[in-house]
This record gives C-alpha cells, sequence and structure tokens, in this order.
C-alpha cells in the first residue's frame, strides 16, 4: 500500500495552538510530537511502501521541516495543492501519478489529525481494507463507536460480509452528523459506525468512481499532473465522502475499534489523556486545580492555578491565552472569524 495523508486542514477549532503557519497537524499534542509524525510513523508500521503528503503551499514550509528531520525522509514525497479544495481534487492530485501505469497500486487516503490508541488493531483494519480493495472495492474504516456522538457523520453497514473476507461488510448508507436521538439510535442498533474519512482502494478502482461520479475531476486528472495543477481553480471543491462514497456501488466498510479519536475541537483532549476524579483534562505539567470541575487545560510555560471554577477553557500558548466556556469548545472558530474582521492577523 502506498499511503496518502491528507494534511492541508487549517484546525481552526484548536486555535490558539493551531495557527495559520502550524496548524493541528503540526501540533505536538501527545509525546512531544506532532500529529502528522504520530500518523507517519503508524502507516510506516502498517508496511505501506511509501507515504505521500497531501499539503498546500502556504502549509509547505512547515511540512518540508518535519519530513527532512525523519529518518525515513527518502520514503515519504510531498505534494502541494495551489489551494484547498477539499479531500476529492487533492485525491485527484495523487491519481494523476497511477492513470494508465500503475492502476493495480493499493492507495490508502489518511486524514493527518487522527489519534490512535491500538496501532496492532489499527494494522489488522487496514490490512483487511486492503485485501477488499484488491477485490475492486472502495473501503473504508468503520469506527464501532462508543457514545451517542452528534458531531460525526455515520456509516451504516449491511448484515452480510462480503466474499471471503472476514470482517468486511457492503455498505448500507452514509449518514450526516445526527441529532441526539438520532445518534442514541445508531448506538444502539450495532450497525452505524462513526465515518473516520479514512478510504482504501486500487488507483484504477478510484479513476472509475471518478469518471463515472465526478468527471469534471476526472477529465482533468487523465491529461497529467501539470495540466492537472494548472486546471485546479476550475475544480469544484468537494469531499470524496460527498462526491464518490456516499454514491458508489463498490464500498465495502471494516468496523473496526483502535482507540479512535478526530482531534477535531479542545473537547477531544478527554479522549487522549484520562480525566481526574472531577472530570478535569489537563495537557501540561504545572497545573494546579482547587475546588474546579469538568474544566480542559493546555499548559505551555506559565504555571496554572484554577479556584472554584467550572468548565472552563483555559489554553495557553506562546503568546496568548484563550479563556472560554468549555461547552463552547465546537464554536472557536468564530474567535479566528473574529480576529479576521479585525484583522488582528498577529494572532492567526
Amino acid at each position: 500500500m502506498i499511503a496518502v495523508v491528507l494534511a492541508g486542514g487549517k484546525g481552526l477549532r484548536l486555535w490558539p495552538e493551531s495557527r495559520q503557519t502550524r496548524p493541528k497537524q503540526l501540533c505536538k499534542f501527545v509525546n512531544g510530537k506532532s500529529m502528522l509524525d504520530h500518523t507517519i510513523d503508524r502507516l510506516m508500521t502498517a508496511g505501506s511502501s511509501r507515504v505521500i503528503i497531501i499539503t498546500n503551499d502556504s502549509l509547505l514550509p512547515g511540512i518540508n521541516e518535519l519530513v527532512q528531520q525523519r529518518s525515513d525522509k527518502e520514503k515519504i514525497e510531498i505534494l502541494s495543492e495551489p489551494e484547498g479544495k477539499n479531500t476529492a481534487p487533492a485525491v485527484g492530485l495523487v491519481l494523476t501519478r497511477y492513470y494508465g501505469e500503475g492502476e493495480d497500486e493499493i492507495l490508502g487516503f489518511f486524514p493527518a489529525d487522527h489519534h490512535v490508541l491500538d496501532t496492532e488493531a489499527f494494522i489488522d483494519s487496514v490490512q483487511r481494507a486492503c485485501m477488499a480493495a484488491q477485490n475492486g472495492h472502495l473501503a473504508t474504516i468503520g469506527i464501532s463507536p462508543s457514545r451517542p456522538e452528534t458531531g460525526y457523520g455515520y456509516i451504516e453497514k449491511t448484515k452480510w460480509e462480503i466474499g471471503e473476507i472476514p470482517g468486511v461488510f457492503s455498505v448500507n448508507s452514509f449518514c450526516e452528523k445526527p441529532d441526539p436521538e438520532t445518534a442514541n439510535s445508531y448506538l444502539a442498533s450495532g450497525s452505524h459506525m462513526w465515518n473516520a474519512g479514512i478510504y482504501i482502494s486500487q488507483a484504477k478502482t478510484l479513476c472509475d468512481q471518478f469518471k463515472t461520479h465526478l468527471p469534471e475531476i476526472y477529465e482533468k486528472l487523465i491529461l497529467g499532473f501539470d495540466k492537472y495543477i494548472d486546471s485546479y481553480p476550475l475544480l469544484p471543491e468537494i469531499s470524496l465522502d460527498y462526491g464518490v462514497a456516499e454514491k458508489s456501488d463498490s464500498m465495502a466498510v471494516v468496523p473496526a475499534n483502535f482507540g479512535w479519536c478526530d482531534l477535531g475541537n479542545w473537547n477531544a483532549l478527554a479522549e487522549i489523556y484520562l480525566p481526574d476524579l472531577k472530570n478535569n483534562v489537563c495537557n501540561g505539567n504545572d497545573v494546579l486545580l482547587i475546588d474546579s470541575n469538568n474544566c480542559i487545560i493546555k499548559q505551555t510555560e506559565k504555571t496554572i492555578v484554577l479556584f472554584g471554577v467550572d468548565n472552563l477553557l483555559l489554553v495557553e500558548s506562546e503568546d496568548l491565552v484563550l479563556v472560554a466556556d468549555r461547552n463552547r469548545a465546537q464554536d472557536i472558530r468564530e474567535i479566528v472569524e473574529f480576529l479576521q474582521e479585525k484583522k488582528r492577523f498577529d494572532l492567526l
């Protein structure tokens, strides 16, 4: 498998740690390593022959620097989009390399900002997906839900396994982010999984899917890399989920449970770091909590003391401190929009 890491996201909900030139995939939330480094490590351990990182021109310097510091840098290639166009055009960029020749290659597409606790279980899921891909399927990995989550899309599997591959099922439907009542029904059903945005396929299968469902991208990618880049401003801004997966009759899903977390906002730290008895989550070495409950703290240099506060989000970065209601963690991107309006580009 050639692993493709999608690393062009902005991570606005993780401001102020995530910035324009250092988005969340370059931030060091776990064990002093960036999310992108952890992702590359995991994919190399899974046996990837090569890793391709897809990013954009504004992030290229930071990602180049990260790759140059790695001992396996000769196995890593970086492709840069002229502008962010969501995941389907990014996948098309890779397919320009494999249209015609190399169509039997297995390509795996992975977000750069996921946290995985059980690498062995992750590898097993990827291997099952690769077997499905070799049989002509566009395979995805669905995460068995542990709670009625309303912040993720869902995949509904059928009851039937595909062919001779154990633990691989056909897909019944893709489901939008649900309301709380629907999320509870999904959890109880046993057939719904979180959509992790991971896709594994032979290059020729993906090319055929683009030809059928996204002909406006397919017509450009078959012209080759350089002409595809030139046409980038004309490409539709659409995700692989909406553009291909939800319409495809070739989908297969591998239900998985490998301690997965999408680091989408500050509340996700509670899935990486164990909360204390009062449900406080601390990322830092010098935090003192007194009569405080249900708080999230990201500490960098200064000692932080919380006294008599609940439901607080406090993030210390190199140049500012964010204090917010933890219940508004999903809305942090509104701060970024406010700063843009005020032209405080120094804080972005």
